[in-house]
């Protein structure tokens, strides 16, 4: 089966535990582009969190952002204005969460992304701190409790970041109140909250028909939950081998881990790269 295009996930998938992309895996992602193979990368970050590892790719293809609620064109290649697609959720919504956190579960993180800023409150705790040395992105304060949602700019997701115990725990109760939103672990410690609908499957749907490329001509790899949709709706879909019992049983294939330059080993796995 031909690959046209490739999409990649980039915690625990891309980048291995050190937070960067090894060389091999470097290489092995230009020989997809000496092809004329996109490789779209595709994450819960947003979009300058994303920008520095495609500039080491040396790609200028879209980026997909907040698993899917954000889609920008970096380079124009498709549009004038960057952004390709855009959903947002519900203020009301948005609120609701975030006083839900602030009365049941004190102990969570909680922020949010509009864009390609990241709101947090004005006083940062461990988890914000940890998630800006991962992520290299400012943080801009933001008094949550002042205001009502509305009055905000456009919500893209919501970060909630805990300890693995109190995460479950909100996912439970966020699960069993019909709310208008979809919610994802994208690591046991993270709880990311968009507007309903938004998932990167869908995203990939829209990259597809940009590019006039079938389905089953496509290659995503992904690590953990967020990435269930993607894996099982592109046209092949390759687990890395650090991803959970249940991812892996969403993919086609698993390949080896993010430590192992598990991306290079499916690629010459499936053919798209000759064996060194």
């Amino acid at each position: 089966m031909p690959i046209h295009l490739i999409f990649s996930d980039i915690d625990g998938t891309l980048i291995n535990s050190n937070h960067v992309i090894t060389e091999k895996t470097i290489q092995a992602i230009k020989g997809c582009a000496e092809q004329s193979i996109p490789f779209i990368l595709v994450s819960a970050r947003m979009p300058s969190g994303i920008i520095p590892l495609q500039q080491q790719l040396g790609s200028s293809d879209p980026i997909i952002c907040y698993s899917g609620a954000l889609i920008v064109d970096t380079h124009n290649v498709f549009s004038d204005n960057k952004v390709l697609l855009s959903t947002t959720m519900n203020p009301l919504t948005a609120q609701f969460v975030y006083q839900k956190i602030c009365k049941c579960f004190p102990k969570i993180s909680f922020s949010a992304y509009s864009f390609d800023r990241w709101l947090v409150p004005e006083r940062i705790d461990p988890w914000i701190a940890q998630e800006q040395a991962i992520a290299r992105t400012p943080a801009y304060a933001c008094a949550f409790h002042d205001q009502t949602f509305d009055e905000l700019p456009p919500i893209h997701k919501l970060l909630c970041m805990g300890d693995p115990a109190d995460i479950d725990q909100l996912q439970e109760t966020l699960g069993k109140l019909n709310l208008d939103a979809e919610f994802y672990k994208s690591k046991p410690t993270y709880l990311e909250i968009m507007a309903r609908n938004v998932s990167k499957a869908r995203a990939l749907r829209e990259i597809m028909d940009r590019y006039h490329i079938d389905q089953k001509d496509t290659l995503a790899f992904g690590d953990n939950f967020n990435d269930v949709a993607m894996l099982r709706f592109a046209g092949i879909g390759v687990a890395m081998d650090n991803a959970p019992t249940q991812v892996k049983g969403a993919a086609d294939f698993v390949t080896l881990s993010n430590d192992q330059d598990g991306i290079k080993a499916a690629l010459e796995r499936l053919g798209v790269l000759k064996v060194n």
